[in-house]
């Protein structure tokens, strides 16, 4: 193992938070280094990973990613401060401009100015996370006149922000603590680790202060491979040509233009088979680890080791039976 491993949760494949709490215990017996999961329409995650964190000892909890579209800067602040110290300095918050669909279809907001809605949250985050009176005047946050009604510990929890585009990861790079991406090829995310270097350098800062864990979707399986590559086919696929516009145009600008233009055509008829046949090979063992446990902890150790890689998440794959999940994060750590 290249790298430390985190583990990304499918919270809404468990029946309660119980289930998801065993989950992370699990991991951190075998030696996860930190848990998420993404939060969309289900469960919210700030009250999942208190219930994580508390029946947990050392394992870091993140959020992958809560939306500036759906919690004002200061209550983001007041939540990693909280969650801080709910978990014993274990915490990491995890910010993303999200999707249109979920901005304004959930939340109730206009998708309007995503990176310097990101860009100002962060900005406040630390200015609460710096103490005293918060005072800010943005583009599209004016806010103050009142402080943080606690101490600030000196160590207060990283910002992990998730992110495609190369302003977005530029962003990362300059303002924030950590990058998580997705859905990128080696040579893609090599690439896109410029854009992190450059913003780095506006920020006076090393890529070495941003913690870079990409997110693997993984299906181990010693006795049935071939199930595995293709449910992890099937979702891969639904997540470029179904789920937002963000994924399948940042793949098609990694070289893959014609292939996103065919699973999008397949999504238009809702033809999910042929979206998961439109997928090549190629491409999937480039995005993805499925397959033998030694297939996956192979393409795992290829990511990380990419310079400039700190972390990978390993994350499951939609459909997978809670024994299958089992089975692939003992094959990742093994």
């Amino acid at each position: 193992m290249a790298v430390p491993h985190d583990l990304v949760v499918r919270v809404s494949a468990h029946d309660s938070l119980d289930a998801v709490a065993d989950q992370a215990r699990l991991a951190e017996d075998l030696g996860f280094a930190r848990v998420s999961a993404g939060e969309t329409t289900g469960r919210d995650m700030v009250t999942t990973f208190t219930v994580v964190g508390e029946r947990t000892d050392s394992i870091g909890v993140s959020t992958d990613v809560l939306s500036p579209y759906g919690r004002a800067p200061t209550v983001l602040a007041q939540t990693a401060l909280t969650m801080h110290e709910a978990t014993g300095g274990r915490f990491r918050l995890g910010l993303g401009t999200s999707s249109p669909a979920i901005a304004e279809r959930w939340h109730g907001a206009a998708f309007d100015r995503p990176l310097r809605r990101l860009r100002e949250t962060v900005d406040i985050v630390h200015e609460v996370y710096d103490g005293g009176r918060v005072s800010y005047d943005g583009d599209v946050f004016d806010l103050g006149g009142l402080s943080y009604d606690r101490p600030v510990p000196d160590d207060p929890p990283p910002i992990d922000v998730a992110a495609l585009g190369p302003k977005a990861v530029e962003l990362a790079g300059r303002f924030a603590d950590g990058w998580v991406p997705q859905l990128f090829t080696p040579d893609g995310l090599a690439d896109r680790l410029e854009d992190l270097e450059r913003g780095a350098d506006l920020g006076n800062r090393s890529t070495d202060d941003v913690r870079v864990a990409p997110l693997i979707r993984c299906f181990a399986s010693e006795d049935d491979p071939a199930t595995a590559r293709e449910a992890t086919r099937s979702m891969v696929a639904f997540l470029l040509g179904a789920y937002g516009p963000f994924y399948g145009q940042s793949v098609a600008e990694q070289g893959y233009e014609d292939v996103v233009e065919e699973i999008r055509a397949a999504w238009e008829d809702r033809d999910t088979d042929a979206m998961a046949a439109a997928l090549p090979d190629d491409l999937l063992d480039s995005l993805a680890a499925c397959g033998t446990p030694e297939q996956v902890r192979a393409k795992l150790d290829a990511f990380g080791s990419i310079d400039g890689v700190d972390a990978v998440r390993v994350g499951l794959v939609e459909g997978m039976s809670p024994e299958q999940e089992r089975a692939t994060m003992r094959a990742v750590m093994a």
